[in-house]
Order: C-alpha cells, then structure tokens, then sequence
C-alpha cells in the first residue's frame, strides 16, 4: 500500500468516526471540519494513539455546539467555553471530541490571556494556527453527504507539500503567531523532534529575535512543553534548536553552559553534544529523560585543569543541587524533583567501584537508589557514548556483571527491605535509654552490619549490639 492510499484510508477512517457529530451539525444547519493533528496524522499514515483525539471547528458558536454534542456524549466538559471550545467523550465509537468555533485572537502585551473574536471564515481561522502542517481541514458534513463534485479538503497554507516534504513552516508571519502565543516557539522544537523535521529558517531567525517572549509564558506551560519534547523519539532536535535560538537561555541557562570552550591542551568531550547523546539514548520515560538532560550540568561549574588533565570533581553533587533549583523553578512536582535530583546524583556511582563489586557495595547500590535502581542502571549505560568500541564494551559488560550480581543477593536476601535487624523501638527497650543520638548511632551500628554481612537474625543483633554499647560505655 503506497503512502497516498494508507492516508485516503485514514481520512476515511476519520470521516467515518465523525459521522455522528457530521450529521447533528448538518440538521442544526452548520458545517464541521475535523483539523489539526488527527489531519495530519492521516496524512502521514500514522496509527492513532490509545487516547485519540480528533479536533474540530465550526462557524457555530459555544452555545450551538454545547446543544449539539450533549445528546451524542457520554461526558462534556466546558473549561475552554470562554475560548470557544467544547468538549465531550462520544458515545458512539468512544472517543474524544474538541470542538471549536472558527476564531481569531491575540495576545495583549504583557498579557499571557488572549483576547477572542469568533470568525465565520474557514481560511481565516486555519491562519492562526501555529504551523501549516495543522493547518488542514477535512470537511465531514460534505463527505457523509457525498456530494460529487464538492470540496472536502482544504490546504490554504500548502500544508499538504510540507508535510510530504518533512519541513515545518508557519502559515502566516512567524513574528505575528509567536508574538500571539510565545510558547509556540517551542512547540516548534517539538514538532520538529517528534516529525524528525527541517525546520524552514524563517521560524529560526525569528524564535532568535524573539526569544525573550517565552518568559511571558507560565513556567507550568513551559515545562509541560519541555516533558513532551524529552518524550519525542528523538529530543536531541528540538533541544539542539531551543539552544540555538537562545530559547534556553530563560527558563533553563544551564544547558547553553555546556558548551565549554576546549583548552587547547587538555581536550575533554563536546558536554552539550554528549548531553544531546545521553538523551536520545535513554528509554522515553520523563524522569529518566529529565535525569539525562540535566546528569552534567555540574561540570560548567567544577571543570578544573589540573597536571593531570581536565578534571569534574563532583560535578554530579553540584548537579544534583542545581538540577533540583531548576525544577523548583519550573514548578515540578516534588516527587519528580527528588527522582530525577536523585538520579543526577548518583550516575557516577558505578563509576566508584573499578576494583570489583564487593557484597557491601551491591547492596549500598541498590539500597541508595531505592526505586529507581532500573532508571540508574539505564543512564549509567547511556552515559556511556565514547566512539572505543573496547571502552564502550568493557563499560557494558561491567555493567552486566553488577546486574548479575545484584540478581544473585537477591535470590540470597531481600534487597527491598534493605534495614537494620531492630528498629528504634527495639534499641531503646533492649538498652534501656530515651530517645537520643545514641539510637541513631545504634541503628547506624546495626545497618553496617546489614551492608557488610547480609541478613542476621535479632538474637543475632541483639547480642551484637548489647557488646556494642558496653564497649562504647
């Protein structure tokens, strides 16, 4: 099956799901076009998702359309009212529906709201749109009629050819959407990530003339943009060009910092292309893709040149420190905050034990990233891009051998209790004391132990710890 014929079945297909709305907004008197992503993704031939959406548009006001959808949805929601959208779950064929009336709107200086006229014109509405591939309209009503000899696609923008070509282009002045919508700069980031897309210079040069915009932007839009270009199949496009235009630069500086200059001696990796790198290898999970982004961002601040050649020394402890700020700022929820902060912290923790993987040091391993121990064993591995075959071996299978290893205790013990023998409440009753340091400092006695020789039973403990404390006395 050729391209073209795989997207005729997908507008097909897409005709055919939007029958029942198609045929209430004809008996109410009014057209309907499905737009948008669903358009461009028939296009494309590409298998809609779990949770598929299809936008629409419609010269119909809120009002009109709130009264045409209740009968056909199992659910509605009304939030974007004011903007002039409507949306509801269809009983028949289940899936959402998002339907707008044809508008246009601005946003006022200094403003993150934007002002809103309806229109009555399909082309006028269409302009507005961030690039050309959503540009495109599929007119249902016409195709449940089927009318011979009427228009049921409409392409004013030559979305058509720039979709077919991989190239991503605005249907109107980039200047005049960005200045509108200043996050559509990085949405341009991801389009052309998730597409695998060229994106034509005129967006570029104005992404770069405007970039201060984006800080009109809520930090809440911003990094919810950011999550959906890290989870793009290759994110390394849309961050290369968020850089480039100086995007980055107000809402996350540290990764323009990566791009140390090179002494001349003591050479050390391109760290912003090594980023790049890490990112694109990982699994598309946020907090390990986050994790990937932000795992060197220490280095700016620790880079050392010493005899011995260009140093980091803990440059993952800074980074972690710094990664954490960055999300606060960004207003990241706290528990993705201390993942992926935590994540920062220990990808070198692998690195620590060159000399071979000792009981005591699997278990600190496993206890230290608790969690997210498969997430730190996926980025230690990603970590690794050197262009030496051999390195990048040895570095695999080292890797391989402390995850045997760690299969191996486990079959021994259970690595997900990873604690002392007796707890606080046991200390203090077997040794007769308050609370205290001192039953920190048992507990501490009792995890060493723990880490050094495995699982030991609480008479075991006891004893141990009883002899503990009468030589402390």
């Amino acid at each position: 099956m050729t391209s073209f014929e795989l997207a005729h079945d997908r507008l097909n297909e897409l005709a055919l799901l939007s029958r029942p709305l198609a045929r209430a907004f004809s008996a109410a008197g009014f057209s309907l076009y499905a737009v948008g992503g669903s358009v461009r993704d028939a296009l494309l031939g590409l298998e809609p998702g779990d949770d598929f959406e299809i936008d629409y548009t419609t010269p119909a006001r809120p009002e009109d359309i709130l009264r045409i959808m209740k009968p056909l949805c199992s659910a509605l929601w009304e939030q974007g009212k004011a903007f002039g959208t409507i949306g509801g779950t269809l009983r028949e064929g289940g899936f959402k529906a998002e339907i707008t009336t044809f508008r246009s709107e601005a946003y006022v200086d200094h403003s993150r709201k934007p002002s809103v006229e309806w229109g009555d014109s399909l082309e006028v509405d269409l302009g507005r749109r961030d690039f050309t591939m959503n540009a495109l309209a599929l007119d249902v009503v016409a195709l449940d009629a089927e009318t011979p000899g009427v228009q049921t696609f409409f392409d004013f923008y030559n979305g058509f050819n720039d979709v077919h070509e991989r190239v991503l282009r605005t249907p109107a002045e980039p200047e005049t959407l960005f200045r509108d919508d200043p996050l559509r700069m990085m949405r341009a980031a991801r389009f052309a990530a998730r597409f695998d897309l060229r994106i034509d210079p005129s967006i570029e040069a104005a992404a770069s003339a405007m970039a201060d915009q984006i800080t009109k932007v809520s930090p809440e839009r911003i990094h919810s943009e950011l999550d959906l270009l890290l989870l793009t199949s290759r994110p390394s496009i849309g961050l290369d060009f968020i850089v480039r235009t100086g995007l980055a630069d107000h809402f996350v500086p540290e990764l323009p910092k990566l791009q140390l200059e090179q002494d001349p001696i003591h050479q050390h990796k391109d760290v912003l292309k090594h980023t790049w790198a890490v990112v694109d290898k990982t699994s598309p999970d946020l907090v390990l893709r986050l994790a990937a982004l932000f795992h060197d961002i220490g280095k700016p601040t620790t880079r050392a040149i010493t005899e011995e050649g260009v140093t980091f020394r803990f440059h993952e402890v800074v980074g972690a420190k710094m990664t954490r700020r960055r999300m606060v700022a960004l207003k990241y929820a706290q528990d993705v905050t201390d993942d992926v902060s935590m994540l920062v912290e220990l990808h070198l923790r692998f690195h620590t034990y060159k000399m071979g993987w000792s009981d005591k040091a699997v278990r600190r391993y496993v206890r230290d990233a608790g969690h997210l121990l498969s997430e730190l064993n996926e980025l230690t591995r990603c970590d690794c891009t050197t262009r030496n075959a051999r390195k990048a071996a040895v570095l695999s299978q080292r890797m391989d051998e402390l995850e045997i290893r760690i299969e191996e205790l486990r079959a021994q013990e259970d690595l997900s209790r990873l604690r002392p023998a007796l707890d606080g409440v046991a200390i203090m009753e077997l040794l007769g004391i308050a609370p205290s340091r001192a039953v920190g400092e048992a507990l501490d006695f009792l995890m060493e132990i723990r880490m050094d020789e495995g699982e030991i039973s609480v008479v075991e403990a006891s004893h141990r710890l009883r002899e503990w404390w009468a030589e402390r006395a």
